[in-house]
């Protein structure tokens, strides 16, 4: 199962998935560190910093480091948080000093099966055109679906 991937605008990327676990599960699988940490790195890179204060105007700062040694490092600020349904916080990349986005993440459960709807807006086109690859964002989910089965697997409620 693989996400669509839509650009509604020149500064925006939209990205669906739909995952068979409950809207709580998958909620804390994106916001808790102890699950961060398992999934944010999309191709198995070492994760070196996984912090987060969920919560309007907390941080959090997420680091993990590529086989060739190159730092990946992605921070921003809570701006909304509504669990189970509803984040949005700002976005840095300290690759990219100049690209200043807003992400957004937005889950609606029905019949078991979650769907997330992934919002990355840029401020300008400057920022927005850094980014040319969505093959990490892709990788990411992917991480998160396996992830959320073996959860489930363990508590043996995974449907089917």
């Amino acid at each position: 199962r693989k996400s669509v991937l839509e650009f509604p605008s020149q500064l925006e990327i939209v990205q669906t998935r739909d995952f068979e676990a409950p809207i709580q599960l998958v909620f804390d699988v994106f916001t808790k560190e102890e699950h961060v940490r398992r999934t944010i790195a999309p191709f198995g890179e070492q994760v070196t910093v996984c912090s987060i204060d969920l919560r309007v105007g907390g941080d959090y700062h997420y680091v993990f480091v590529t086989e060739d040694g190159y730092e990946c490092s992605f921070r921003g600020t809570f701006l909304e948080v509504d669990p189970p349904i509803r984040s949005v916080q700002t976005w840095h990349f300290d690759g990219w000093p100049d690209a200043e986005a807003v992400e957004s993440m937005d889950l609606q459960e029905a019949d078991g099966v979650t769907s997330l709807t992934y919002t990355l807006t840029f401020h300008d086109q400057a920022g927005r055109d850094h980014m040319t690859k969505y093959d990490g964002l892709e990788s990411n989910l992917d991480n998160v679906d396996a992830y959320l089965r073996s959860l489930l697997d363990e508590q043996g409620t995974f449907p089917g």
